[in-house]
Protein backbone atom coordinates (compact mmCIF):
# COMPACT_ATOMS: atom_id res chain seq x y z
CA UNK A 1 0.00 0.00 0.00
CA UNK A 2 2.73 2.37 0.54
CA UNK A 3 4.29 1.76 -2.65
CA UNK A 4 1.07 1.85 -4.83
CA UNK A 5 0.92 5.24 -2.95
CA UNK A 6 3.95 6.81 -4.21
CA UNK A 7 2.99 6.75 -7.96
CA UNK A 8 0.34 8.50 -7.51
CA UNK A 9 1.53 11.58 -5.51
CA UNK A 10 3.81 14.67 -5.45
CA UNK A 11 6.54 15.70 -3.23
CA UNK A 12 4.52 17.04 -1.16
CA UNK A 13 1.68 14.67 -0.92
CA UNK A 14 4.43 11.98 -0.42
CA UNK A 15 5.67 14.44 2.81
CA UNK A 16 2.65 14.45 4.53
CA UNK A 17 1.10 11.25 3.28
CA UNK A 18 3.87 8.55 4.48
CA UNK A 19 3.92 11.19 7.41
CA UNK A 20 0.31 9.64 8.48
CA UNK A 21 0.01 6.39 7.34
CA UNK A 22 4.17 5.14 7.89
CA UNK A 23 3.41 5.50 11.52
CA UNK A 24 3.46 2.18 13.63
CA UNK A 25 0.13 1.25 15.27
CA UNK A 26 2.34 -1.38 17.89
CA UNK A 27 4.98 0.19 19.01
CA UNK A 28 7.45 0.18 16.14
CA UNK A 29 7.62 2.04 12.76
CA UNK A 30 7.04 0.80 9.38
CA UNK A 31 7.67 -2.70 8.06
CA UNK A 32 10.88 -2.24 5.60
CA UNK A 33 11.58 -5.49 4.24
CA UNK A 34 11.43 -9.14 4.88
CA UNK A 35 14.96 -10.15 5.20
CA UNK A 36 16.22 -13.05 3.07
CA UNK A 37 16.49 -15.00 6.16
CA UNK A 38 12.44 -14.76 6.35
CA UNK A 39 12.23 -11.91 9.37
CA UNK A 40 10.29 -9.00 9.10
CA UNK A 41 12.33 -6.10 9.77
CA UNK A 42 11.04 -2.80 10.75
CA UNK A 43 11.35 0.88 10.93
CA UNK A 44 11.68 3.46 14.14
CA UNK A 45 8.62 5.34 14.68
CA UNK A 46 9.13 9.27 13.86
CA UNK A 47 11.53 11.37 16.05
CA UNK A 48 11.81 15.21 16.16
CA UNK A 49 13.45 15.22 13.70
CA UNK A 50 12.02 13.58 11.12
CA UNK A 51 8.58 15.84 11.41
CA UNK A 52 10.48 18.77 11.41
CA UNK A 53 12.49 17.93 7.60
CA UNK A 54 9.12 17.01 6.54
CA UNK A 55 7.81 20.02 7.36
CA UNK A 56 10.39 21.80 5.64
CA UNK A 57 10.49 20.02 3.11
CA UNK A 58 6.96 20.39 2.62
CA UNK A 59 6.67 24.12 2.66
CA UNK A 60 9.84 24.25 0.05
CA UNK A 61 9.26 20.93 -1.59
CA UNK A 62 12.08 22.19 -4.48
CA UNK A 63 14.84 22.41 -1.99
CA UNK A 64 17.36 19.77 -2.56
CA UNK A 65 19.03 20.03 0.03
CA UNK A 66 16.14 19.55 2.37
CA UNK A 67 15.22 16.51 0.14
CA UNK A 68 18.64 15.08 1.50
CA UNK A 69 18.00 15.99 5.45
CA UNK A 70 14.61 14.72 5.20
CA UNK A 71 15.83 11.34 3.71
CA UNK A 72 19.03 11.08 6.22
CA UNK A 73 16.42 12.07 8.84
CA UNK A 74 14.45 9.01 7.63
CA UNK A 75 17.02 6.62 7.41
CA UNK A 76 18.65 7.26 11.38
CA UNK A 77 14.81 6.22 11.90
CA UNK A 78 15.56 3.18 9.85
CA UNK A 79 12.96 4.34 7.58
CA UNK A 80 14.51 3.04 4.13
CA UNK A 81 11.47 2.93 2.32
CA UNK A 82 10.35 6.40 2.34
CA UNK A 83 14.26 7.53 2.43
CA UNK A 84 14.36 6.37 -0.85
CA UNK A 85 10.89 7.63 -2.33
CA UNK A 86 12.22 10.66 -1.46
CA UNK A 87 15.82 10.78 -3.08
CA UNK A 88 14.16 9.61 -6.08
CA UNK A 89 11.15 12.61 -6.32
CA UNK A 90 14.50 14.89 -5.15
CA UNK A 91 16.19 13.35 -8.51
CA UNK A 92 13.21 14.52 -10.69
CA UNK A 93 14.16 18.17 -9.82
CA UNK A 94 17.99 17.70 -9.82
CA UNK A 95 18.87 14.57 -12.05
CA UNK A 96 22.45 15.23 -12.03
CA UNK A 97 22.78 15.40 -8.11
CA UNK A 98 25.49 13.06 -7.61
CA UNK A 99 24.68 13.56 -3.82
CA UNK A 100 20.75 12.45 -4.48
CA UNK A 101 22.45 9.40 -5.96
CA UNK A 102 24.61 8.55 -3.43
CA UNK A 103 21.75 8.98 -0.99
CA UNK A 104 19.64 6.61 -2.73
CA UNK A 105 21.88 4.40 -3.39
CA UNK A 106 23.65 4.06 0.46
CA UNK A 107 19.97 3.38 1.48
CA UNK A 108 18.38 0.84 -1.06
CA UNK A 109 21.98 -1.23 0.10
CA UNK A 110 19.86 -1.34 3.75
CA UNK A 111 16.71 -2.48 1.81
CA UNK A 112 19.14 -5.51 0.30
CA UNK A 113 18.49 -3.90 -3.34
CA UNK A 114 21.86 -4.33 -4.31
CA UNK A 115 21.84 -3.78 -7.63
CA UNK A 116 19.79 -0.91 -7.81
CA UNK A 117 22.44 0.80 -5.36
CA UNK A 118 24.93 -0.37 -7.67
CA UNK A 119 23.71 1.52 -10.66
CA UNK A 120 23.18 4.40 -8.40
CA UNK A 121 26.69 4.60 -6.57
CA UNK A 122 28.07 3.85 -10.37
CA UNK A 123 26.02 7.27 -11.05
CA UNK A 124 27.57 9.17 -8.66
CA UNK A 125 30.80 8.19 -8.79
CA UNK A 126 30.18 9.46 -12.77
CA UNK A 127 29.10 12.65 -11.84
CA UNK A 128 31.19 13.47 -8.67
CA UNK A 129 34.29 11.10 -9.11
CA UNK A 130 36.44 12.74 -5.98
CA UNK A 131 33.58 11.43 -3.97
CA UNK A 132 35.01 8.61 -1.86
CA UNK A 133 31.58 7.86 -0.24
CA UNK A 134 30.34 7.11 -3.92
CA UNK A 135 33.39 4.45 -4.53
CA UNK A 136 33.13 2.86 -0.53
CA UNK A 137 29.46 2.29 -0.90
CA UNK A 138 29.90 1.09 -5.26
CA UNK A 139 32.08 -1.20 -3.79
CA UNK A 140 29.44 -2.78 -0.54
CA UNK A 141 26.98 -3.50 -3.53
CA UNK A 142 29.47 -5.32 -5.07
CA UNK A 143 30.08 -7.02 -1.84
CA UNK A 144 26.92 -7.99 -0.86
CA UNK A 145 26.26 -9.17 -4.66
CA UNK A 146 29.29 -11.61 -4.21
CA UNK A 147 30.89 -9.73 -6.85
CA UNK A 148 34.58 -9.89 -4.12
CA UNK A 149 37.06 -8.31 -7.62
CA UNK A 150 34.40 -5.50 -8.39
CA UNK A 151 34.53 -4.49 -4.69
CA UNK A 152 38.19 -4.55 -4.34
CA UNK A 153 38.68 -1.88 -7.21
CA UNK A 154 35.96 0.00 -6.13
CA UNK A 155 37.35 0.07 -2.31
CA UNK A 156 40.57 0.97 -3.20
CA UNK A 157 39.60 3.78 -5.45
CA UNK A 158 37.93 4.87 -2.38
CA UNK A 159 40.86 4.66 -0.53
CA UNK A 160 43.04 6.36 -2.91
CA UNK A 161 40.78 9.45 -1.72
CA UNK A 162 41.28 9.05 1.66
CA UNK A 163 42.34 12.18 3.39
CA UNK A 164 41.90 10.93 6.68
CA UNK A 165 43.10 8.45 9.06
CA UNK A 166 39.23 7.40 9.70
CA UNK A 167 38.80 7.07 5.85
CA UNK A 168 42.03 5.28 5.34
CA UNK A 169 41.15 2.52 8.22
CA UNK A 170 37.43 2.34 6.72
CA UNK A 171 38.45 1.49 3.23
CA UNK A 172 41.62 -0.71 4.56
CA UNK A 173 39.10 -2.67 6.45
CA UNK A 174 36.50 -3.60 3.54
CA UNK A 175 39.40 -3.73 0.42
CA UNK A 176 41.06 -6.37 2.47
CA UNK A 177 38.33 -8.54 3.28
CA UNK A 178 36.80 -7.87 -0.54
CA UNK A 179 40.80 -9.31 -1.38
CA UNK A 180 40.67 -11.74 1.26
CA UNK A 181 37.08 -13.42 -0.34
CA UNK A 182 38.75 -12.65 -4.11
CA UNK A 183 41.61 -15.35 -3.17
CA UNK A 184 43.83 -12.38 -3.60
CA UNK A 185 46.09 -13.19 -0.52
CA UNK A 186 49.46 -11.17 -1.68
CA UNK A 187 47.44 -8.18 -2.68
CA UNK A 188 45.41 -8.07 0.88
CA UNK A 189 48.11 -8.30 2.89
CA UNK A 190 49.60 -5.22 0.92
CA UNK A 191 46.54 -3.32 1.46
CA UNK A 192 47.10 -4.13 5.16
CA UNK A 193 51.19 -2.77 5.26
CA UNK A 194 49.50 1.41 5.04
CA UNK A 195 48.06 0.66 8.42
CA UNK A 196 50.87 1.52 10.72
CA UNK A 197 50.98 2.42 14.53
CA UNK A 198 51.01 5.69 13.86
CA UNK A 199 47.35 5.35 12.16
CA UNK A 200 44.83 6.23 14.95
CA UNK A 201 40.68 6.86 14.51
CA UNK A 202 38.95 9.96 15.65
CA UNK A 203 35.28 8.64 15.21
CA UNK A 204 34.76 6.31 18.20
CA UNK A 205 33.00 3.95 15.74
CA UNK A 206 36.09 3.54 13.57
CA UNK A 207 38.22 2.19 16.84
CA UNK A 208 36.57 -1.53 16.05
CA UNK A 209 37.68 -1.22 12.37
CA UNK A 210 40.62 -0.29 13.66
CA UNK A 211 41.13 -3.18 15.73
CA UNK A 212 39.87 -5.50 13.44
CA UNK A 213 42.57 -4.42 10.92
CA UNK A 214 45.06 -5.39 13.92
CA UNK A 215 43.38 -8.58 14.10
CA UNK A 216 43.77 -9.63 10.43
CA UNK A 217 47.63 -8.09 11.13
CA UNK A 218 47.90 -10.89 13.69
CA UNK A 219 48.19 -8.22 16.29
CA UNK A 220 45.02 -9.19 18.48
CA UNK A 221 43.42 -12.70 19.26
CA UNK A 222 39.76 -13.28 17.58
CA UNK A 223 38.85 -13.41 21.77
CA UNK A 224 40.49 -9.69 22.49
CA UNK A 225 39.09 -8.03 19.78
CA UNK A 226 35.48 -9.76 19.90
CA UNK A 227 33.56 -7.35 22.23
CA UNK A 228 31.23 -7.89 24.23
CA UNK A 229 27.14 -8.61 23.36
CA UNK A 230 25.62 -5.59 23.46
CA UNK A 231 22.95 -4.49 26.51
CA UNK A 232 19.73 -4.37 24.87
CA UNK A 233 17.57 -3.21 21.88
CA UNK A 234 18.33 0.66 23.34
CA UNK A 235 22.32 -0.22 22.91
CA UNK A 236 22.55 0.90 19.68
CA UNK A 237 26.71 1.95 20.09
CA UNK A 238 27.17 -1.57 21.72
CA UNK A 239 25.00 -3.17 18.64
CA UNK A 240 27.02 -1.69 16.05
CA UNK A 241 30.34 -3.10 17.25
CA UNK A 242 29.31 -6.24 18.42
CA UNK A 243 27.82 -6.32 14.30
CA UNK A 244 30.98 -5.07 13.14
CA UNK A 245 33.15 -6.85 14.71
CA UNK A 246 31.81 -10.12 14.95
CA UNK A 247 30.96 -10.21 11.31
CA UNK A 248 34.63 -9.04 10.37
CA UNK A 249 35.60 -12.16 12.42
CA UNK A 250 33.35 -14.45 11.34
CA UNK A 251 34.18 -13.38 7.73
CA UNK A 252 37.93 -14.34 9.05
CA UNK A 253 36.84 -17.88 10.29
CA UNK A 254 35.03 -18.35 6.75
CA UNK A 255 38.29 -17.37 4.28
CA UNK A 256 40.47 -19.63 6.45
CA UNK A 257 37.84 -22.77 5.88
CA UNK A 258 36.06 -22.45 8.95
CA UNK A 259 32.41 -22.13 8.00
CA UNK A 260 30.66 -23.56 11.06
CA UNK A 261 32.64 -21.34 13.30
CA UNK A 262 31.64 -18.33 10.76
CA UNK A 263 27.96 -19.65 10.92
CA UNK A 264 28.04 -19.31 14.57
CA UNK A 265 28.95 -15.80 15.03
CA UNK A 266 26.60 -14.78 12.06
CA UNK A 267 23.35 -15.94 14.00
CA UNK A 268 24.58 -13.79 16.89
CA UNK A 269 24.80 -11.01 14.81
CA UNK A 270 21.55 -11.40 13.02
CA UNK A 271 19.01 -11.63 16.17
CA UNK A 272 20.29 -8.39 16.74
CA UNK A 273 17.95 -5.37 15.50
CA UNK A 274 20.30 -3.18 13.92
CA UNK A 275 19.37 -4.63 10.34
CA UNK A 276 20.54 -1.60 8.59
CA UNK A 277 24.78 -2.36 9.46
CA UNK A 278 27.22 -3.39 7.08
CA UNK A 279 27.54 -6.40 9.71
CA UNK A 280 24.04 -7.14 9.87
CA UNK A 281 23.95 -7.49 6.18
CA UNK A 282 27.10 -9.08 5.55
CA UNK A 283 25.72 -11.52 8.11
CA UNK A 284 22.66 -12.71 6.35
CA UNK A 285 23.84 -12.54 2.91
CA UNK A 286 26.54 -15.07 3.95
CA UNK A 287 24.34 -17.31 6.05
CA UNK A 288 21.64 -17.15 3.34
CA UNK A 289 24.76 -18.34 0.97
CA UNK A 290 25.77 -20.87 3.11
CA UNK A 291 22.03 -22.42 2.96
Amino acid sequence: MRIAKLASVGLFGLVVGLGVCGRAQTGHGPLEIKSGLGRQLYGLPDDQAVIDARKALAADPRNVELVLKLSKALAARRQYQEAVAVTSEGLKIAPDNADLYLERGHRELGLRQFSAAGKDLDMAARLAPGMLDAYYHLGLSHYFLGEFEGAAVAFARARALARTDDSLIDCTNWLYVSLRRSGEEAEAAEALARITPAVKNTEPHLYFYLRLLHFYQGQLTAEEVLPAAPKGPDDVEGELSFDTVSYGVGNWKLYHGDAEGAAALFRNVVKGEAWNSWGFIGSEVDLGRMK
